[in-house]
């Protein structure tokens, strides 16, 4: 049987933290590397408006995106890398090759494939617990500024994106209402300090326009059956995410891909792995432990 054709050693699907991560690994080890991105280096870290738990001295996520961007500048300035802009839609194993699917129907092929696309923000209508008509505005909290956010503001969910802002905005008196399921409670103990977040315990909310005035009407059913109404001068969206899983991975029943769910040439780095470790520093240590992985099982081979 011939050698396919092969257009990397590793295919590395997603720029961001994870991504680069496994990208400048893998070329440290001598391996011919292709980095897949759809959208911009760095992704999410766009709306990350401070940092704290990201050693290098850096204090927002548009710093750090900079940063990698121009690592991957010097890795392709220096022809130890090469990057496509495209957009992955699936991945395919097999005994001598790991193939990634292309939106425009391309077909590249590498030894391995480290996928880290990561997740997408959800909207209520991904939910089972938000009820809102589609032309209700509930813009996400990382794009609000405290001069919007008045003393009726109600946030859908406890994500973690609440804690960043509090913490890019650590002057403002604001106070945020939070409608959170049971889901989002382990995610607010991290604001639990914070006298300016007001936690609301819901098992369902539905949002819609009062039928005089401006503003929004948030009826909430409590966990224990209970029933209340508010009104909101401002519903800000802070759902969580959805695993952007491509088609070709294993996914467990929360949607998520484990790692050792998927075949030997497909690697997992970064969010996609779990709900529980959504963390910068996490998901960069997954993506060189992902480019170490496959460098390894290829170096037994010739023990």
């Amino acid at each position: 049987m011939s050698t396919p054709s092969l257009d990397a050693d590793v295919l590395v699907v997603g720029a961001g933290p994870a991504g680069m991560a496994a990208a400048l690994m893998a070329t440290s080890l001598n391996m011919k590397v292709l980095v897949v991105e759809a959208d911009s280096v760095g992704g999410k870290l766009q709306t990350i408006g401070a940092l704290e738990n990201v050693s290098g001295n850096w204090t927002t996520g548009p710093q750090l995106a900079e940063a990698l961007a121009a690592d991957l500048a010097r890795l392709q300035q220096a022809g130890r890398c090469r990057m496509i802009r495209s957009r992955a839609v699936g991945v395919r194993g097999y005994f001598d090759r790991a193939e990634l699917l292309l939106a425009d129907d391309r077909v590249l092929t590498a030894r391995a494939i480290v996928v880290s696309t990561g997740v997408a923000t959800m909207a209520p209508s991904d939910t089972d617990w938000v009820r809102i008509a589609p032309s209700l505005p509930t813009p996400p909290i990382w794009r609000a500024t405290p001069e919007q956010i008045g003393q009726r503001t109600y946030v859908l969910g406890g994500d973690r994106p609440l804690g960043t802002w509090l913490r890019a905005h650590p002057e403002s008196s604001v106070t945020l209402h939070v409608l959170a399921p049971p889901t989002d409670d382990y995610k607010l103990v991290e604001v639990s300090g914070d006298d300016r977040v007001r936690v609301v315990p819901v098992s369902s909310v539905a949002i819609s326009r009062p039928e005089y005035g401006d503003g929004f009407v948030v009826e909430v059913e409590g966990r224990q059956g209970e029933h209340k109404v508010y009104v909101a001068t401002a519903v800000l969206s802070n759902l969580g995410n959805r695993p952007a899983a491509l088609e070709g991975l294993s996914l467990d029943e929360t949607g998520y891909c484990p790692p050792d769910m998927q075949h030997p040439r497909i690697f997992i780095a970064g969010d996609l792995r779990s709900g529980r470790y959504q963390r910068i520093t996490t998901a960069q240590g997954s993506g060189a432990e992902a480019a170490l992985a496959y460098y390894y099982s290829t170096a037994m081979q010739h023990v």
